[in-house]
Parts: structure tokens; C-alpha cells; sequence
């Protein structure tokens, strides 16, 4: 897989690291921030954002952790990860710098722009559509769903989407319909669709190889959702 052009700031004490990959052509283009696992920068993200400049897209794989850290096993994900995840609102805080940061890049339209996110970045997008910024859409795959921030009425401005596992041990049914109940209170445009066989990382053609319960690749899933995300970037981008 080709490299990709770096996209670097600081957040926070850390020195943030994405990948960019842009479209033909001349811009200004709509965005898509391509947020990965808590693998880190990785293989899977990197190819999302490669599909989706071939769609037309400015796509920012983002860097959570730092020096576009990437992790073979999530089973050794790291400290970055825990201190996300344990600190709310440096979370938050951190997935809106990455927007704003996209938002300012000289190629973007930055009334057009969308978050993806996988497992811990289908997490993150939840987050940064809860913020409040004018994303236009968000999608879960496999996400965490819960927050310690839900959202409030009327602050989400752009459509959600998750995607989830019917099987997915750290997304379970009743975190499912916690999702639905607080964009339903939160007066949020979404969908949610949930694959019954599919269980976590169902997106990762590599996600079986390290035999862990619960996780596993997921065809139908995988390519049902992808499908399902071109159409509503198109929708909510005007093309």
C-alpha cells in the first residue's frame, strides 16, 4: 500500500500524525475523517481512505494515540488507548481538534465534511457528532456506543449511522438501543442496523487471524455497510 502524504499537529502533548489521500483533480473537495480502531493508524483505515478518494473524497486517516502509533494485536492496544477511553473529555476534545484541523486543510470544503469510524473510531465519531460541530454525517462500524457525555437535544446537526454486530460482546443489545433512545431524545436524524450474526470488527478482512472471542470478519456485513455509507456521504454531500 502506497504511503501517504502527513497530515501533523499537536493535541494535548501529543504529536498527532494522519494520512491523507486526496482525490484527482482540483479542489476544494468534501472531507471524510477515517477514524481507526484502537489498533491505531493501521492497514484498515488507511485503505478506507484510499477507497474513499477514489470516490472523490479528501479522506484524513486521523491518529489518535500519536506519532501514528499502530498496533498488530488489540489485545496490546496501550496506554493511549486506556487514557482515551478513561478521559471523556480529552476524547471529545481530541476527535474535534482532528475536525477542525481537517476543516482549516486547503483542499477542503468545509461545509462538507464527515467522520467513519471503526470499533474505538466508530466511538470517536459518535463523539464528535455529539460535540456539536457541523458534521453532516457520522458511521459507526462496530462502535463503542455509550458516553459519558450523551448528547443533548438539538445539539447533533448531521445525520448518524451505526453499524453493529448482533454478536459484538463490547456492543451489546441493550447498548444498541441506548444509542437509539438518546438520538431519539436528542432530536438526531439516524439509522441503526445491526448485522444479527456479525460480531466485532465484522469491516476487518484480518480480524480473525488472532482467534479472539467475539471478533471475526464479516462479508455480508462488511460490504452491506460500505455500500450503505457511499450513499449517504452522497446524500448529505449534494452529488
Amino acid at each position: 500500500m502506497a504511503d501517504l502524504p502527513k497530515l501533523t499537529f499537536e493535541h494535548a502533548g501529543k504529536r498527532l500524525a494522519g494520512e491523507v489521500a486526496r482525490p484527482a483533480g482540483d479542489g476544494p473537495f468534501p472531507a471524510v475523517l477515517v477514524m481507526a480502531s484502537a489498533l491505531g493508524l493501521g492497514p484498515h483505515s488507511r485503505g478506507a481512505a484510499i477507497l474513499l478518494a477514489e470516490q472523490g473524497y479528501l479522506a484524513v486517516a486521523t491518529d489518535m494515540f500519536g506519532a501514528g502509533a499502530y498496533f498488530e494485536d488489540p489485545m496490546t492496544a496501550g496506554e493511549d488507548y486506556s487514557l482515551l477511553m478513561t478521559s471523556p473529555e480529552l476524547l471529545r476534545a481530541r476527535v474535534v481538534a482532528w475536525f477542525e484541523t481537517v476543516a482549516a486543510h486547503p483542499d477542503v470544503d468545509a461545509d462538507r465534511i464527515a467522520a467513519i469510524g471503526y470499533c474505538f473510531g466508530g466511538c470517536c465519531v459518535l463523539e464528535l457528532a455529539r460535540s456539536g460541530v457541523d458534521v453532516k454525517a457520522v458511521v459507526s462500524y462496530h462502535g463503542i456506543l455509550t458516553s459519558e457525555n450523551p448528547a443533548a437535544p438539538g445539539v447533533i446537526k448531521g445525520e448518524v449511522a451505526a453499524y453493529c454486530g448482533g454478536q459484538d460482546p463490547y456492543a451489546p443489545e441493550d447498548t444498541i438501543e441506548g444509542l437509539h433512545r438518546e438520538l431519539t431524545a436528542a432530536g438526531a436524524s439516524h439509522h441503526i442496523t445491526t448485522f444479527a450474526q456479525a460480531k466485532h470488527s465484522f469491516t476487518d478482512i484480518e480480524a480473525s487471524k488472532h482467534d479472539h472471542p467475539g471478533i471475526a470478519y464479516d462479508a455480508i456485513a462488511h460490504r452491506v455497510s460500505w455500500a450503505g455509507t457511499l450513499g449517504l456521504l452522497e446524500t448529505v454531500f449534494g452529488r
